[in-house]
């Protein structure tokens, strides 16, 4: 069953808030009449110019994903939340026989994975509460096809897709609609570290994307033009297997 969800007048906080598609979000968010975002980062000073632009509609708040502790602290702050998005993530170039490979995707996995995790398992009681509320998973076309380059990154996305899909069974009986994000190249840093600025789209398409698809109560969404052909030929096997009821 589709949960509709709109972000006008809900309070949301956003990992990795200060640039790149955080940063956008943050701004979709509040142009579609959020009533507060809290800037969730690593360092609040990187927060200083959406404080100066947005005053009291944006709160920073310290959260490094990779430490429970920190994300607990973060919690007990942040008690008003309806909206949850971790976009926060890592990427390392690791093909699977680079001598360096084991290192990143152990740190990979801790950021991508693991911190979804920490992030739904400490938030998942203040948006039950809270509800109806919504938890956004910012993933990759990555998580769906490996790709060679970014061989332990692709893994990492793939286990927090993974998790996301049991995030949607556990969270829809509690209220909270979750959306598993799917971009292909978007104009970041990321996207440069991984030499794909040439074919990257702006970061507005994933966050308007992401106001609209929360509205229309998706599970999965491909915002810019890559990832709607992944979606061209992913659709079927998500509607009738990812999406669907298997109990039956």
């Amino acid at each position: 069953m589709k949960m509709s969800f709109d972000i006008a007048n809900k309070v949301a906080l956003v990992t990795g808030a200060n640039r790149g598609i955080g940063k956008s979000i943050v701004e979709s968010f509040l142009a579609h009449g959020a009533k507060k975002v809290y800037l969730a980062v690593r360092d609040l000073d990187s927060t200083k110019e959406l404080v100066k632009q947005y005053g009291h509609k944006v709160s920073p708040l310290l959260i490094d994903v990779s430490n429970a502790q920190s994300i607990m602290a973060a919690a007990k702050i942040a008690t008003d939340v309806q909206v949850v998005v971790n976009n926060a993530g890592v990427l390392k170039i690791a093909a699977p026989l680079d001598e360096h490979a084991e290192a990143s995707l152990t740190e990979e996995l801790n950021i991508n994975a693991f911190g979804l995790l920490r992030m739904a398992q400490a938030f998942t009681p203040i948006l039950e509460k809270n509800g109806p509320a919504a938890l956004v998973q910012l993933n990759s076309v990555a998580s769906i096809k490996n790709f060679a380059a970014l061989t332990t990154y692709s893994a990492s996305k793939a286990a927090a897709y993974s998790i996301t899909q049991g995030l949607k069974e556990s969270l829809g009986p509690k209220n909270i609609a979750v959306l598993s994000v799917h971009p292909g190249p978007i104009n970041t840093d990321m996207a440069a570290q991984g030499g794909m600025t040439e074919i990257a789209e702006p970061t507005s398409v994933v966050a308007q994307g992401i106001v609209t698809s929360l509205k229309a109560g998706d599970f999965h969404l491909f915002p810019d033009a890559m990832a709607r052909d992944f979606q061209g030929a992913y659709q079927s096997y998500a509607d009738n297997i990812i999406e669907a009821d298997l109990s039956e």
